[in-house]
């Protein structure tokens, strides 16, 4: 019983969709219409616009089927979707007092670049994907605008 315990936590350990990529930790992205950012320790520091993003958009964001639409996996405080608020994410309302907005904003970006393995989109990606919505091929879920918006509001989570 001990043994297999420590093999089933050798095997976690070793795991390799548990180890985030290497990439992720310092690296400039660039891909093709989109606006480069650098990802250094698991977070993008710039705003992807140069400019803070809008709360009150970016709460509309979170709620807007097809864009954001954070409350179809994210428990958050928005009242007025309750029968929308999902369970399969974490819960998000605290995200602010937890996650920096740079953390917060690679999340939105590209979260595969935290694990390989996650259901969450990579909002802000074009390239590598697959099963892409015909009218999302070649271009983001989510405009560079929006990101921050959404990271604007998620950061007042608190």
């Amino acid at each position: 019983m001990r043994l297999t315990r420590l093999l089933a936590a050798a095997a976690l350990l070793l795991a390799p969709t548990l180890v985030p990529p290497a990439f992720a930790q310092n690296a400039e992205v660039r891909e093709p219409g989109l606006v480069p950012y650098v990802v250094k320790d698991y977070a993008i520091e710039k705003s992807l616009t140069g400019k803070p993003g809008d709360a009150a958009k970016g709460r509309q964001w979170a709620i807007t089927g097809g864009q954001g639409n954070c409350v179809i996996c994210h428990k958050m405080p928005i009242p007025e979707v309750a029968f929308r608020i999902g369970n399969v994410g974490p819960d998000l309302s605290e995200v602010g007092g937890r996650l920096t907005p740079a953390e917060i904003r690679m999340r939105i970006v590209n979260s595969k670049l935290l694990n390989e393995e996650t259901i969450m989109p990579a909002y802000y990606r074009v390239s590598g994907l697959t099963r892409v919505a015909p009218a999302f091929a070649n271009k983001p879920m989510l405009s560079a605008e929006q990101v921050e918006d959404l990271v604007a509001y998620l950061s007042t989570l608190k």
